[in-house]
């Protein structure tokens, strides 16, 4: 089983979401703020919402969209102030108040540290996803409506608001369709639920890779996709579970095994012989050599000799999980997967199928996610997904060089939201799917 809590991978910072010089002034004033830049960049940013929201509303929805009433800003590390019922002293976050339709963000804490660690991209989509909000109370959102639905809503209406972004319909920013996404999707992961938490609790928002799939769904079909979002839809396809008693800690972390056991090596290779039956790779811990591929690490295939080529050293790395005050990797399926997506390539070589180039990077990591849906808890396999695993994944492949969904050279397929689609439709649909859409 892999059973594991991660926490985020370092991430570079990225100004990835510029200001055009023409951007359109809020007309709404900002009640409590200091006049500074993280002020000026939330409300341009709802001012940028609000004008994606009038153009889009009306032909999605057959309606006007009505902007927000009111803005706030405070600071979490002041003097406590009231907002919607809350104390905002120590509370370093962003939300949407349905009693007097407004948005408030925390211009002292959670701001300026999304917007240094991701870059003011990050703050864009935090302020997106509150509108994102009110669009639901626009559209007469039933009372009792489950959280998770109304988060994973949010996040999908972000993703269409920032594909009408990159698309160069903003007057207020300029993102770009490829790199440029992967600071948000770096926030998605940063403010996922906590790891061993089940997607139907109070005040759930999503796992790292649920959160990403919604944003996913509206960046690709458009707001009206989003609105389909239910709690059934949310039930099939959603991995995120509590810890069950077989979750061990190894020393770890709770449930994360050790990459270098050999005897659950042997299991992860029963299970990569399930999913790919036709590849029949031999995978080996032996100094291996090649003539024709590069030796990738810390796994490399080489398609002369069908063999899958482990450094055990760097697996163990990547396979431990970063505690506090510790240097760490990412978890131990980020470090398995790595070895499916070696494995799923000698599948493609197999199937006569090219193992060089995009196309082959991003259908490596949708093998991978086909793999990864063979593992699912009470699929029978001899390993079994656990909490956090697949937020592993999506870690690993926003990371700068991702192996996951490279080719067999190990060249990335450049943009992170392209990986983790890739994964995800492998995941959630079929190989044929993986074959036939990424030629």
């Amino acid at each position: 089983m892999f059973r594991i809590i991660t926490a985020i991978a370092a991430v570079a910072t990225v100004v990835a979401c510029a200001q055009a010089p023409a951007a359109p002034k809020i007309d709404l004033p900002v009640s409590g703020g200091d006049g500074g830049t993280i002020d000026k960049l939330a409300a341009d940013a709802v001012a940028d919402v609000h004008a994606f929201w009038q153009e889009t509303f009306p032909a999605t929805f057959n309606g006007e969209f009505a902007p927000v009433k009111r803005l706030v800003s405070y600071d979490s590390t002041g003097a406590s102030k009231e907002f919607c019922g809350t104390k905002t002293a120590g509370v370093p976050n962003a939300f949407y108040c349905p009693s007097d339709d407004s948005i408030a963000w925390d211009r002292g804490e959670l701001l300026p540290m999304l917007s240094e660690s991701f870059g003011e991209a990050s703050v864009v989509a935090v302020l997106a996803h509150e509108i994102g909000h009110a669009v639901q109370l626009r559209l007469g959102e039933r009372q009792g409506t489950p959280t998770i639905v109304r988060e994973q809503q949010a996040d999908c209406y972000t993703g269409a608001y920032f594909r009408w972004t990159t698309d160069g319909k903003s007057k207020s920013f300029k993102l770009d369709a490829g790199e440029g996404l992967n600071p948000i999707l770096s926030t998605l992961f940063f403010i996922r639920d906590t790891v061993g938490s089940e997607f139907d609790a109070k005040g759930a928002h999503g796992s790292a890779f649920d959160r990403v799939t919604a944003f996913q769904f509206g960046f690709s079909e458009g707001p009206a996709r989003c609105a389909r979002i239910d709690i059934a839809e949310i039930s099939q396809r959603s991995t995120q579970q509590k810890f069950s008693p077989r979750d061990l800690d190894t020393g770890l972390g709770k449930g994360n095994i050790r990459v270098d056991d050999p005897q659950l090596q042997e299991q992860l290779i029963r299970t990569l012989r399930a999913a790919f039956p036709r590849a029949q790779s031999t995978v080996t811990r032996a100094r291996a050599r090649c003539a024709d591929a590069p030796l990738t690490t810390p796994v490399a295939y080489c398609p002369s000799t069908n063999v899958v080529s482990l450094n055990m050293q760097d697996l163990v790395k990547i396979g431990t999980p970063p505690r506090r005050g510790r240097e760490g990797g990412i978890g131990d399926f980020a470090a398995f997967a790595e070895i499916a997506s070696r494995y799923a390539l000698s599948a493609q070589k197999t199937a006569g199928l090219p193992i060089e180039g995009p196309s082959a990077g991003q259908r490596t990591a949708c093998l991978t996610g086909t793999w990864a849906a063979t593992i699912v808890s009470g699929a029978g396999a001899a390993l079994e997904l656990s909490p956090g695993d697949l937020d592993e994944a999506v870690a690993e492949m926003l990371a700068p060089k991702s192996l996951i969904a490279a080719d067999a050279k190990g060249v990335s397929t450049s943009s992170g939201f392209a990986r983790v689609e890739a994964f995800r439709d492998g995941f959630l649909r079929d190989a044929e799917t993986c074959v036939a859409k990424y030629r």
